[in-house]
């Protein structure tokens, strides 16, 4: 089939009606932030987005609750693959997406195919900061991982993580050590570069915001830490993979 005139005829008639794409980087952004474990950012992120959900979003049927769980579809098979990118095992991904991808095809109003789109969203990212944390036994520690990855745009300190967890600072870093493999620091910086990673190859924002919005209290000590991680600087590790997408577009 030759669809270069009806691609043509649809490119016009979004032109004339000054229709805009959703941005792709930011599309991305709530992705990563479920392929990172953000179950709290991926709350807030799609909270916004449900307001406008089809803003900028082809129009794929013209029946809207057919539309809307045809994105729905977009939106699993895309979600499910990150996962498996970021760790999750094939069969579970792909098991999952089936799992909310019937739930949707029965689904009698728009609204609630939103929700389960939601649901569906919030899971993934549940499982995968559950990856995270599957080497942790002792509930001290899990905890800890969890209050990590939600203030990862601050300091967090190994006092205040005993503090919290009431136990001396020094069992605290012993018994985190044991279970994780790294040291309560290692486990931060290493949390802050896989977020910041992602930010670099997926959003526009400038270094300089990146380390601020991870808690720095610099961009040269901000890259000092990266380069430590991944023995690359956040300028060329920006170079080298965020040119590379826009080149896979």
């Amino acid at each position: 089939m030759d669809t270069n005139s009806t691609l043509n005829y649809r490119l016009y008639l979004q032109r004339q009606e000054e229709f805009v794409r959703a941005d792709y980087h930011m599309e991305f952004k709530q992705y990563n932030r479920i392929k990172n474990g953000d179950v709290e950012g991926t709350k807030a992120r799609f909270s916004i987005a449900r307001q406008n959900f089809l803003e900028g979003r082809g129009v794929l049927s013209d029946d809207p609750l057919r539309n809307m769980k045809y994105h729905h579809v977009v939106a699993a098979a895309v979600i499910s693959r990150v996962c498996i990118d970021g760790g999750m095992e094939l069969d579970t991904a792909y098991t999952l997406s089936d799992i909310y991808i019937r739930r949707a095809d029965v689904a009698k109003t728009v609204e609630e195919v939103l929700d389960i789109t939601a649901e569906m969203q919030i899971d993934f990212a549940t499982r995968m900061r559950e990856l995270n944390k599957r080497d942790a036994v002792s509930l001290h520690v899990r905890r800890s991982i969890d209050y990590i990855y939600d203030n990862l745009h601050r300091q967090v300190t190994v006092n205040e993580l005993a503090v919290r967890e009431d136990l001396s600072a020094g069992y605290f870093s012993r018994l985190f050590a044991k279970e994780t493999g790294m040291n309560v620091n290692q486990f931060i910086n290493e949390a802050k570069v896989k977020t910041a990673q992602n930010m670099l190859i997926y959003s526009e924002s400038s270094i300089q915001d990146i380390s601020l919005s991870l808690g720095f209290s610099s961009q040269s000590a901000f890259s000092a830490v990266f380069k430590k991680v991944i023995n690359m600087s956040p300028r060329a590790y920006r170079e080298k993979y965020y040119h590379k997408k826009m080149t896979e577009k």
